[in-house]
């Protein structure tokens, strides 16, 4: 076997979800063996269905996906399938073969410990928090000791421990993996070159280099592109001006302005069009409940899981009214989506929420959305008495077009899922605001953005986020650490 051979290879590829959808155009790239690449692309534009095409869940219309004989894969997907919530731990990582494995248990302890995550084998997966089954999903792709392993935002609700712990084993792995992850720093860790799928011309480009050199030669070059493009449409309305005028002259001047016409027409052609993946979210703004006024909603007391698996109760006093933003931290699995969860639908003992108050929920596995609504129903159904041409222009803001609106849910990525959520929340206009990784699935350009768009809120507003550059763009006036608070 050769080192660094071509173990993967896209021979002009293209794949398409019907007509209108089209995901990947004749496109070629090449894997090497022991490499660490990054796979970028906007939101939507077929990154999960790359890792598909790889292990062969998916089949390419024409081109071929060429795989090293023998080429070992394992995936660490984004979420758990909901199937699989009632599995204990053991049951969960004998799906990861297709053989009953006699002497699995060891191998779950030895696995489990590179994810630096301890419990029992008889524990059910929905009991594990969101970071926690984050852990679980890398795992289950570890233990399977991959020749390529794929990993779709491996450090998505992980903390910082977590993503510390990852962030040294790629550094260390010997093998190949390709990431799908928004995380700049985490991928420019390890990352040695990007593939980057451009939802424009539906093709992959391959890059040397880390994810933050990747970013920065293609901002340059969109930079280059947008001067060329001013430069031709001033040259093309000068062509147009002066074939208008000459051709008032009659005679040989007429030949002069077809010859501009024609001129202005070349130049239309050499225009680039700007790249859809390069679209960022408009600017927005999240309306809060008008008429709340006074206390919103005060907490005495949670419940949180210390390091023996055990609940316990901790008492706090805190107060939110109207412009107050609270930040809740603390590591994986202590309890603090189980506390956003209780607040949200009003069953926690120790909080109280006024009432008629609007809660707006953010919840980092979508479980608020119906997945099998469209997302126009998804939109219109929390949309009060807004009129038509207001409701599409805020889908439109978060980059939700006609073809998206007619779309179930369920068919949606991950990250056009988070945008849709973001929709509702802006329509709801909620008088508490509770988020939960709100970053998570969400491209980098619209980070900044959605940041803007907190930090300006002025109704209460409850944050989960293990990021700390996002929550670094937003005002916080008040943190419960929930690992240290008595």
């Amino acid at each position: 076997m050769l080192r660094n051979e071509v173990i993967v290879r896209f021979d002009k590829v293209s794949f398409e979800y019907g007509h209108h959808n089209p995901i990947l155009h004749e496109a070629n790239c090449s894997v090497r063996e022991g490499s660490k690449i990054t796979l970028m692309g906007q939101n939507g534009a077929g990154k999960s269905t790359m890792f598909h095409l790889i292990m062969g869940t998916l089949h390419p219309e024409s081109g071929g996906v060429h795989l090293r004989d023998g080429l070992t894969i394992a995936t660490a997907r984004q979420v758990i399938p909901r199937a699989q919530m009632e599995l204990t731990i053991r049951e969960f990582f004998e799906t990861c073969f297709k053989e009953k494995i006699y002497n699995i248990d060891p191998r779950i302890d030895e696995i489990l410990e590179v994810v630096n995550l301890h419990a029992p084998h008889d524990r059910i997966i929905k009991t594990f928090s969101g970071g926690q089954q984050a852990r679980l999903l890398l795992a289950s792709a570890l233990i399977q000791d991959p020749d390529l392993l794929l990993l779709d935002e491996p450090t998505n609700n992980l903390d910082k421990a977590g993503i510390a712990h990852l962030t040294k084993f790629l550094v260390d792995y010997k093998k190949t993996c390709i990431v799908i992850s928004h995380d700049k720093d985490f991928l420019n860790a390890f990352t040695e070159g990007v593939l980057y799928l451009n939802a424009h011309t539906h093709t992959l480009e391959q890059y040397a280099g880390n994810y933050s050199d990747v970013v920065n030669e293609i901002t340059k070059r969109i930079e280059k592109e947008n001067r060329e493009n001013a430069r031709l449409a001033k040259e093309i309305q000068e062509n147009k001006d002066k074939a208008n005028f000459f051709a008032h002259k009659g005679g040989q001047m007429r030949l002069v302005a077809k010859r501009m016409r024609e001129k202005a027409e070349e130049m239309e052609e050499a225009k680039v069009d700007i790249r859809k993946e390069d679209k960022t979210i408009r600017s927005f703004a999240i309306p809060s409940q008008p008429e709340i006024v006074g206390e919103i909603a005060h907490i005495t007391s949670f419940s949180v899981i210390n390091s023996h698996h055990k609940s316990i109760i901790k008492k706090v006093n805190i107060t939110l009214k109207k412009n107050d933003h609270l930040l809740l931290t603390g590591p994986n699995g202590i309890g603090k989506t189980t506390l956003l969860e209780s607040l949200a639908r009003g069953t926690s003992k120790g909080a109280h929420i006024a009432p008629d108050v609007r809660v707006g929920y953010y919840r980092q596995d979508f479980s608020t959305l119906d997945f099998d609504e469209t997302v126009y129903r998804s939109l219109a159904s929390i949309a009060d008495n807004l009129y038509e041409e207001e409701l599409r222009s805020t889908a439109a803001g978060f980059l939700i077009d006609e073809t998206l609106m007619k779309k179930k849910i369920e068919a949606l990525s991950e990250g056009q899922k988070g945008l849709v959520a973001f929709a509702r929340l802006v329509l709801q206009k909620p008088g508490l605001l509770i988020l939960d990784e709100p970053t998570n699935h969400i491209n980098f350009r619209h980070i900044p953005v959605i940041a803007s768009a907190l930090n300006r809120y002025d109704g209460a507003m409850i944050l989960v986020s293990h990021v700390p550059e996002f929550v670094a763009q937003i005002r916080i006036d008040q943190i419960i650490d929930l690992e240290k608070s008595e």
